[in-house]
Formats: structure tokens, C-alpha cells, sequence
């Protein structure tokens, strides 16, 4: 039986609230100190994750800070709050554990983290992208658009994940807009890109503007509030967003039947998997961060895998592989804790088209 964990940790004081009527009466600076204070601790063991090659079990164990907690608080608590959880789990009996959320993304991205570890450690930023592509792609075809000619933003392209898709898409598509908050690392990609692929590159460290031509737009940033708003977005656009916390406002679902904005990388879990706690997906379904780690260990691949902010295609591609073997598929669609089905999407499409003909 192979073994892994993932971590989790609340992205927003809103989480603590959903999980304990009774957190909500306690002041949120309270609240705040009281995470500080606490402990990691396990979550929950994982059972049933079973391929045709291998079986594995695992942990959640969970590293109590949001994620605003983890920009805002000095890097050093954070990186020893998050390896105090890869303990626990290499206590449990781990071989691998994953990082979620921005555990993947204080300091050194995961780098330091590993190394005071005795497990293997991985982002799951690789599997991450791969399906975020992959739905992307999904989704824009039955929105009636051919990727080739899109003009696609990357907002975030700077992070790893963002630079990913960028390299990866730089062979499909005609026109990328790299969009992050400083302009000189876009300029750097960009230049890299240029004259590797099919497609032409713009950089802009203004989110809103950046998005009133794009017909797709993939959502990769390390914001802890929402960006993207309902009037930034054109008619018929398809959004990836891949963020935790989301990138995109609930609002644009809400007055925008005219937009598709799909969550990135839900996926299939091969077996009777039960992860015997509700993170708002259906049953048998993940984050592809998580399953990252589950393909590893099914793998026997108990190494380092995604770690750093240089994510390599070709870490995408021997990952898109190892899901195929084991029978890891992509969930479908989702949006704000809800399915999205084609029949929504032919609606988004027609709305659109209704708006082009006005």
C-alpha cells in the first residue's frame, strides 16, 4: 500500500465559519491570533485510491493559516508552520506529501520545505496546469472558438503555473498577453517565447484593461481577494481560474450569462476513494493538486517533482502520462461549488452570439 498526504489550510476566515457556527461569534482579530497559536494537525485518512497498477492511502493534515496570514506573516513562521505539518504526516507514515494552496507558494515555493522534510514533497502545480489546459481547451471548443486564432491573457504569467501555460500555449495560439503586477520578468518571458512558437506576445501589469479583447483568459495569481470583475470581461470570453483563493468575482457568474468562467483542474479519482471530508467537491473528485500527489505515490515516485518557480513543459507532459496510466480524468466542469454542463454552456454561447449580433 503506497502512502501520501496533502496539506490544507483555510484560504479565508470564512472557511473557519463554515466549519463552526461558534467560530462565527469570535472577533476576527481573535480568531486570526488563535490560528497563529494552533497547531497542525491531521485532518482526515484518505482510503480507497486504486488504480490497475497500484493502491494508496493518505492523509489531509492541516496547517491552520489563511492564506492572507501567509503573505502577511513573516516567512520564516510560515515555512516552520508548514514543515511542523510535512512532520506529521511523515509521523503518519507519508512517503510524499503535496502543498496546497499557498503552501505551494511562501518563500522558495516549496524548495526550503523539502529540504527539512524527510519525504518527498511536491506543489502539484504540474498536473495543475496540465488539466487547467486541458479544460481550457474543452471548454473553448464547445464555446464554438478555435484556440488557434484566440487572443488568450495569462493573468499571473510570472507565477510558475502562469509561465507554464504560457510556454505551453506559445505553441498553439496566435496571440498571448502576458498580464502580472511588475512588467519586468513578463518582458524576460516573452522574450524567451518570441520565435519558439506560433504565437505573439504583449505584456501589462493592468488586469482590467488587459481583458476587454481577450477571448480566453486563464486566472493563475497569488491575489487573496478577487481581480476580475464582471465589467472586465468580453462577451463570449472563456475563464479558467485556476487561483485559490478564485481570481474571479462570484459576480461575474451571477450578471454575466454571456461569459464562461469554469474552475481549473477537477478531477477523477481512480477507485473508491473517500477523502472523509467535504471540501465542496463531489465524491471521488479533487483538486489536480492533490491528485499530483496520489499519481506520484501510485507511481512509487517518492521524489521531489514540482518544487520552484521554474516549471518545466516537459514535468507537464511526464505527469499528463502517469495520470493516463493510472486513470486520473478530468471531472468535468465547475463553477462556485457547481457542476457546469454542456447544455449551460451552449447557453453561454448563444447569449453571446445574441449580444455579437446586436
Amino acid at each position: 500500500m503506497e502512502k501520501f498526504a496533502f496539506i490544507l489550510h483555510p484560504l479565508s476566515l470564512a472557511d473557519m465559519q463554515k466549519v463552526s457556527p461558534f467560530v462565527r461569534c469570535i472577533p476576527d482579530s481573535l480568531l486570526e491570533h488563535v490560528l497563529r497559536k494552533k497547531k497542525p494537525f491531521e485532518v482526515s485518512h484518505i482510503t480507497g485510491v486504486k488504480s490497475p497498477y497500484a493502491e494508496a492511502e493518505g492523509w489531509f493534515v492541516g496547517c491552520p493559516l489563511t492564506a492572507k496570514q501567509m503573505v502577511e506573516l513573516p516567512e520564516e513562521f510560515v515555512i516552520d508552520r508548514i514543515v511542523e505539518t510535512g512532520k506529521i504526516a511523515e509521523e503518519l507514515g507519508a512517503k510524499i506529501i503535496g502543498l496546497g494552496a499557498f503552501t505551494s507558494i511562501v518563500g522558495d515555493a516549496g524548495i526550503t520545505v523539502a529540504k527539512r522534510l524527510n519525504i518527498a514533497v511536491t506543489s502539484g502545480n504540474s498536473y495543475t496546469v496540465a488539466t487547467a489546459l486541458q479544460g481550457t481547451r474543452e471548454a473553448t471548443r464547445l464555446m464554438g472558438k478555435d484556440l488557434r486564432d484566440a487572443e488568450v491573457a495569462i493573468v499571473g504569467a510570472s507565477g510558475s503555473i502562469g509561465s507554464a501555460c504560457a510556454r505551453i500555449l506559445s505553441r498553439e495560439v496566435r496571440h498571448i498577453n502576458l498580464v502580472a503586477r511588475r512588467i519586468a520578468p513578463l518582458e524576460e518571458l516573452a522574450q524567451e517565447l518570441n520565435g519558439h512558437g506560433a504565437a505573439t506576445f504583449s505584456v501589462s501589469s493592468n488586469v482590467k484593461d488587459s481583458l476587454h479583447k481577450a477571448d480566453v483568459v486563464i486566472a493563475v495569481t497569488s491575489a487573496v481577494d478577487f481581480i476580475i470583475d464582471p465589467a472586465d470581461l468580453k462577451s463570449g470570453a472563456v475563464v479558467c481560474d485556476v487561483a485559490r483563493p478564485r481570481n474571479v468575482s462570484r459576480n461575474v457568474s451571477a450578471q454575466r450569462n454571456d461569459v464562461l468562467v469554469i474552475e481549473g483542474g477537477v478531477i477523477h479519482v481512480p477507485g473508491d476513494v473517500n477523502f472523509h471530508f467535504d471540501f465542496g467537491f463531489p465524491q471521488k473528485t479533487c483538486f489536480a493538486c492533490m491528485a499530483e500527489t496520489m499519481i506520484l505515490a501510485l507511481e512509487k515516485r517518492y521524489e521531489n517533482f514540482t518544487l520552484g518557480r521554474n516549471l518545466h513543459p516537459s514535468q507537464v507532459d511526464a505527469i499528463s502520462a502517469l495520470a493516463d496510466k493510472h486513470g486520473f480524468t478530468l471531472a468535468g466542469f465547475r463553477n462556485f461549488e457547481h457542476a457546469v454542463t454542456e447544455e449551460m454552456i451552449e447557453r453561454v454561447r448563444m447569449n453571446a452570439q445574441k449580444n455579437a449580433s446586436i
